[in-house]
């Protein structure tokens, strides 16, 4: 077992985004091999701290999770495995002061995953298990059995061939380091079906603001911002959009975001989540959104500095839009 995948919890989403960065450095501790997954996971690929320390992957993590809880005030749930994706599975089962592990040998491991719903295999969405349980192919030991040209009729060759793979145990992934500065990605569910347009844009507005100040904490801008409607009977919509120039900007996401909303032309759409993604992440210094002529828009960016200062110290949620506090 020598990959773990964390989940650190707290009781507040907003608390935990803000405090990955934090968590990460806590594991990187530990090894440099650490992959983000935000919001509140990460995996850490511990086969050279194995061997520094003298102790096994499920010892160092319960290490882990004493000085999170030391250090933050923040439990975790931990999966250990011998690869990225069977520590992912095994995080399924886990339970705050227990590390699930995955049992060792290939019969064990199928075994392991035989069971399991197709949804439990990272990667499979909902889209593709919906597809696969209309054929009976329901539990990953079912699809492990079944012929591969069956998969790759249902699913795609290749997309076929990973699956049948993956649901037989064979996790051919690596942990990729730094990855959190990929992306960055702000959901907003509903409590309801939502079918009023100002409360969508309300979550645009959320969203946006919470990206903006993500990635002003991080000292990166990004260069696209992905929109996903998902919609109540569980399609969605995705839309993305190349900025004009980089940033880290809250007004300018937002205005991006509002624009990515108007451009889907939604009539009385049942809307179940909103999820705004920033991408293709870079330095801050080497952008030049800093550089503004326009004294309007330095006020805001100038409010906006403000406010970030009030949140590193009284933490993310000590400042909001007007608009959301209406």
């Amino acid at each position: 077992m020598t990959i773990l995948c964390v989940r650190f919890q707290l009781p507040a989403r907003y608390e935990a985004e803000a405090a990955l960065p934090g968590l990460l450095g806590l594991l990187e501790e530990f090894t440099p091999v650490v992959e983000a997954l935000p919001p509140d996971g990460a995996l850490a690929d511990l086969r050279g701290a194995e061997r520094y320390f003298g102790r096994s992957a499920v010892e160092l993590a319960s290490v882990i999770r004493v000085r999170a809880l030391a250090l933050y005030g923040v439990d975790c749930v931990i999966g250990a495995g011998p690869g990225p994706m069977l520590a992912r599975v095994a995080l399924r089962d886990a339970r705050p002061g227990l590390t699930r592990t995955v049992p060792e040998g290939v019969d064990q491991v199928r075994e392991f995953l035989a069971e399991r719903p197709v949804a439990a295999l990272p990667g499979v969405g909902t889209t593709t298990a919906r597809t696969l349980c209309e054929y009976g192919l329901d539990t990953l030991g079912r699809v492990a059995a079944a012929p591969l040209s069956t998969l790759q009729r249902l699913v795609g060759a290749k997309a076929g061939r990973e699956l049948r793979e993956k649901a037989s145990g064979i996790d051919r992934g690596r942990v990729v380091p730094n990855a959190v500065s990929r992306s960055l990605a702000a959901e907003r569910p509903f409590d309801r079906d939502e079918l009023d347009p100002d409360r969508h844009r309300r979550a645009l507005l959320s969203a946006a603001g919470e990206l903006g100040a993500r990635l002003r904490a991080l000292e990166k801008v990004c260069r696209t911002l992905t929109l996903t409607v998902r919609y109540a009977d569980r399609s969605s919509t995705l839309r993305s959009r190349t900025l004009k120039e980089p940033t880290a900007h809250s007004a300018a996401l937002t205005r991006t975001a509002y624009s990515l909303y108007e451009a889907l032309g939604l009539q009385r759409a049942r809307v179940r989540a909103i999820v705004l993604r920033a991408e293709a992440l870079g330095p801050a210094d080497q952008a030049s959104y800093q550089l503004t002529f326009d004294p309007a828009d330095e006020k805001v960016r100038r409010v906006e500095e403000v406010a970030d200062r009030v949140r590193a110290k009284f933490g993310p949620g000590a400042v909001i839009p007007g608009a959301l506090a209406a």
